[in-house]
């Protein structure tokens, strides 16, 4: 029987021959700190270049009634979708558009009160150069971020942002690294300064980001979160508390609220009351709920933000807030647990 050979960890780094090869860890972090000294001098680079053409650019992006139509191709379409993703989560509409696509139908997507910014380092590329003149027969605004000044796309640009860096990242100087770097960091100085433009708040943000954080913080209400009917544990005041108790293990909230012939709220019985009376009095069973219970319990509003209603119950220490309607009367209930299931936190 052959001998099998040992497998070799798929982890364990080989040479083009298949050898295996060891890491140096000093030379390891030596090239990524090369790497980030690189990148970052070309972000720094382009401080002193901005000027009239970067508010002017600003001021086109600002006045466009329509979207942003960001184009590119390559890594620079890569480039291109971030900065446009970052333009619409920060209140410009914009849209990614294929130059490859755009090229066989998908350029209807433009329409005239839009502008163009266009993503090409070296502003030669072959399908971009197409697609220009079409733009121009547009009659749209064009924005061009491009390493390249006198390119063609530099040429047919009514705004020009220089993004030229002195060297790649890459080890070889062919590989786009601080280029894109650099484009990228561009693209985000100008969706900043529009954003302050605009006068963007939170709360804008929170409407287009709504499965967000913030968004959920800023947009939703106890409304939305809230128990009510049938699901909220409620007994009248006369209610002995061997009946009262199984109706709060039936709705399985920690508490019941306490209520009068009209549905008036009178009080709140919790768990933890249930167990401070079982040590002091063992015939509690029998006693009437209205005895048992808490008064003058926790409210909120149903129209509340339920960030408000988290705040409220985390600086009182209690789990749960009755919702009352227009008339005093019981309304709802919300738990802690059904805020931080949905995400405010």
């Amino acid at each position: 029987m052959p001998r099998r050979r040992p497998l070799r960890s798929a982890l364990l780094p080989v040479s083009s021959d298949g050898s295996p090869t060891s890491v140096s860890p000093a030379s390891t972090l030596r090239e990524a700190r090369r790497v980030l000294r690189v990148e970052s001098d070309a972000i720094r680079a382009l401080i002193p270049r901005l000027g009239t053409n970067f508010v002017r650019a600003v001021e086109v992006l600002f006045s466009c009634k329509g979207r942003v139509v960001v184009t590119g191709i390559g890594k620079s379409g890569t480039i291109g979708r971030k900065i446009m993703a970052t333009l619409a989560s920060t209140g410009t509409p914009a849209l990614f558009l294929h130059a490859v696509e755009a090229l066989h139908g998908d350029l209807g997507m433009v329409r005239k009160e839009d502008v163009i910014l266009v993503v090409s380092y070296s502003g030669e590329t072959e399908e971009l150069s197409t697609l220009l003149p079409a733009f121009r027969r547009l009659g749209v605004p064009l924005i061009a971020l491009t390493g390249n000044s006198r390119s063609t796309l530099a040429r047919l640009a009514d705004v020009i942002l220089d993004v030229r860096v002195s060297k790649e990242a890459c080890p070889m100087n062919l590989a786009p690294t601080a280029s894109t770097t650099a484009t990228l960091a561009l693209g985000d100085a100008l969706a900043v300064a529009l954003f302050k433009l605009r006068k963007f708040t939170p709360k804008d943000f929170a409407q287009i980001h709504p499965s967000g954080s913030l968004g959920k913080k800023l947009l939703l209400r106890v409304s939305d979160l809230m128990h009510s009917g049938a699901a909220v544990p409620r007994v009248l005041a006369t209610t002995p508390m061997r009946e009262a108790i199984p109706e709060m293990t039936a709705k399985r909230l920690g508490f019941t609220v306490v209520v009068d012939s009209k549905d008036r709220v009178l009080g709140i019985i919790t768990d933890g009351d249930l167990r401070r009376h079982l040590q002091s009095e063992s015939d509690f069973l029998d006693l009437a709920a209205g005895r048992m219970c808490t008064r003058l319990p926790r409210t909120i509003s149903a129209d509340a933000l339920a960030a408000h209603a988290l705040s409220i119950m985390e600086k009182n220490a209690i789990t749960s807030l009755i919702i009352l309607d227009g008339h005093k009367r019981l309304f709802g209930c919300i738990h802690i647990h059904d805020i931080l299931k949905a995400g405010v936190a």
